[in-house]
């Protein structure tokens, strides 16, 4: 068994330890078979994800000599397997991935887990995006981003990291425990000004912390910036957040806890 990682830069562990996948072209092969989770790629899309503009004059005998490459790299890595793991398709080419070995497969599945029990199970929802979070050791793919299917592919698992993020700071934020992630929240903030979701999430943390012109001065500095960079207002929901706590709003502390899921 294998397990691949590319929250960070990719990475092959076997049962050993640690395999080297050397060379430029064949990182950005693995990283474009892997991010298609176990989907085939045509044999251009592998050519203009590797290659770019700078296309070989024999593409096509190319491609196969990297394929046959990663094939018996893969193969000295698992000896006991019955049967490759890259496999052609009459629509391209595939890498068998089994469930667990894909970190990035995994945090996916474990952020729409957490969206579906967030509503119930506070503590759950923050244990679980907390352990899933820790599998992030950097940018996807360690900042080697490859072609335009891997890029997307980078995007699309950051935009769920934001995600996971925001789940488990609601959560945090249910349980009372805002100063313990205010300084997280701050940095998210910092690292991400326009998501207005961090923002108010940092306000209410302010408050509860017993900071409330902090957490006004935070809501001011937002509203300039969306102005100035993008000419829009702020959001209706960091609008309420404001106002409740303008009115020391109890939806922001008590029993419940309930903080931005109820004003928001």
């Amino acid at each position: 068994m294998l397990k691949f990682s590319i929250l960070g830069a990719l990475q092959v562990r076997t049962v050993s330890g640690p395999a080297e996948i050397s060379g430029d072209l064949q990182r950005t092969l693995v990283q474009t078979l892997l991010v298609s989770e176990g989907q085939p790629v045509s044999g251009e899309g592998l050519v203009e994800e590797m290659w770019g503009e700078a296309v070989p004059d024999n593409q096509a005998n190319a491609l196969q000599a990297h394929v046959s490459r990663l094939r018996r790299k893969l193969k000295a890595l698992e000896p006991g397997r019955p049967v490759s793991r890259v496999t052609i398709h009459p629509s391209g080419y595939r890498l068998t991935v089994e469930e667990g070995e894909l970190d990035a497969a995994e945090f996916v599945r474990t952020v729409r887990e957490a969206e579906s029990c967030s509503a119930y199970d506070a503590e759950g929802t923050a244990r679980m995006l907390g352990q899933a979070l820790s599998l992030w050791r950097g940018p996807v793919f360690g900042g080697f981003p490859g072609g335009t299917l891997c890029q997307l592919a980078g995007a699309r698992y950051e935009e769920y990291r934001m995600r996971a993020m925001e789940l488990r700071f609601d959560a945090e934020l249910r349980l009372g425990r805002h100063a313990a992630v205010l300084a997280e929240l701050a940095e998210a903030h910092a690292n991400h000004p326009l998501r207005e979701r961090f923002c108010e999430q940092l306000m209410v943390a302010l408050y509860c912390s017993g900071r409330q012109a902090d957490a006004l001065d935070v809501y001011r500095r937002m509203r300039r910036q969306l102005d100035e960079e993008l000419g829009i207002q702020p959001s209706p929901a960091l609008r309420r957040v404001e106002s409740a706590i303008l009115r020391h709003d109890p939806a922001l502390v008590g029993d419940a806890r309930s903080t931005l899921l109820q004003i928001a």
